[in-house]
């Protein structure tokens, strides 16, 4: 038999890399990110934002010692998709929980605002996963 698989006409790109849960390890995250989104020519922003955000929460909310945080990002079609996933499972995140008079807090509050959509996937234990979407292209008024 022979059969011909669908040629798929939308190019998928992706990205993966494994960071320590250090500040280091997110300032890192968003430099690499900045850089392959540079050169798949997407838009820098939001995107970045959204890297330091998820990133900078894995490493102060999601952080175990000797376990690394990964950062990936998918581009499929008109999409872009960024992952940061923990082993800090236990603990999934809630947009707006800081006091009012709190310095931090209110970062998926910016990833909300800045997001097409946003959640979090429960994965294998101890993981979780924090994604957000943005669309590339400019939707229609």
């Amino acid at each position: 038999m022979n059969q011909k698989s669908a040629e798929l006409h939308t190019p998928v790109r992706n990205f993966a890399v494994q960071l320590s849960p250090t500040l280091r390890g997110a300032r890192l995250a968003r430099l690499l990110a900045t850089e392959q989104l540079r050169s798949w020519e997407v838009p820098l922003d939001p995107a970045r934002q959204i890297v330091a955000e998820l990133a900078a929460n894995a490493v102060t909310h999601g952080r175990v010692p000797g376990r690394d945080f990964r950062l990936m990002l998918y581009v499929v079609g008109d999409t872009l998709r960024i992952e940061v996933t923990d082993t800090c499972g236990d603990r999934l995140p809630k947009a707006g929980e800081a006091a009012p008079d709190a310095e931090t807090g209110r970062g998926l509050l910016l990833v909300e605002a800045l997001a097409d959509r946003w959640g979090v996937s429960e994965d294998r234990f101890p993981r979780k996963t924090v994604w957000a979407e943005l669309r590339l292209t400019p939707t229609p008024k």
